[in-house]
């Protein structure tokens, strides 16, 4: 949905709008609105496992980097919400704003409970299915057949030129094509 600024000074209750936020801030943002304006306030993020020079990292990143959501009555409360900390602007198309459905902001709620977070978890388990994600054997899809986890890998059976062919591969190098498992919270 989108409002013109003449629309919404008529409107007395609170809509759901799209800030646009500082990167890598939009929970920090959100907090600032939350305790400085009692704005209602939500910036989803996601939990995930990364692989980096040190071994496997876990990452929190925003789910929509740079934006967030709150609810507010536009009229009283756009100008306090913009010079907020970390808000740079509200989300717009031309001269209309954009509210967002607040079904939609529930669901999302319903999908990341209280603390905001979703956590990705690709743990790859023996006899799932996955597909190569790097080298040269990149777009094989192939069955784990054991977990190496002192050294990051697994032992895949594969089809290879006409015959089944066991071969080791890098856990981050492996996709799983069945899905990711995701759980609340941390």
């Amino acid at each position: 949905m989108t409002y013109t600024v003449a629309q919404l000074a008529t409107i007395d209750e609170p809509l759901w709008f799209c800030l646009k936020a500082q990167p890598k801030r939009e929970h920090l943002a959100a907090l600032a609105l939350r305790r400085q304006l009692d704005i209602e306030s939500f910036s989803p993020r996601l939990r995930f496992r990364k692989m980096t020079p040190r071994g496997p990292v876990w990452f929190v990143e925003a789910m929509f980097p740079g934006y967030l959501f709150s609810r507010l009555v536009y009229y009283h409360q756009h100008r306090g919400a913009e010079h907020s900390p970390g808000i740079q602007r509200f989300v717009r198309f031309g001269d209309q704003l954009a509210a967002i459905d607040p079904e939609i902001i529930a669901s999302l709620r319903v999908s990341t409970g209280e603390n905001e977070i979703i956590t990705i978890d690709p743990e790859i388990t023996v006899g799932q299915a996955v597909q190569i994600a790097e080298g040269p054997l990149q777009g094989i899809e192939a069955l784990v057949t054991r977990l190496i986890p002192a050294k990051e890998r697994v032992r895949v059976l594969l089809e290879f030129l006409g015959r089944r062919v066991e071969t080791e591969v890098a856990t981050p190098g492996v996709l799983s094509l069945q899905p990711a498992r995701t759980s609340v919270g941390l």
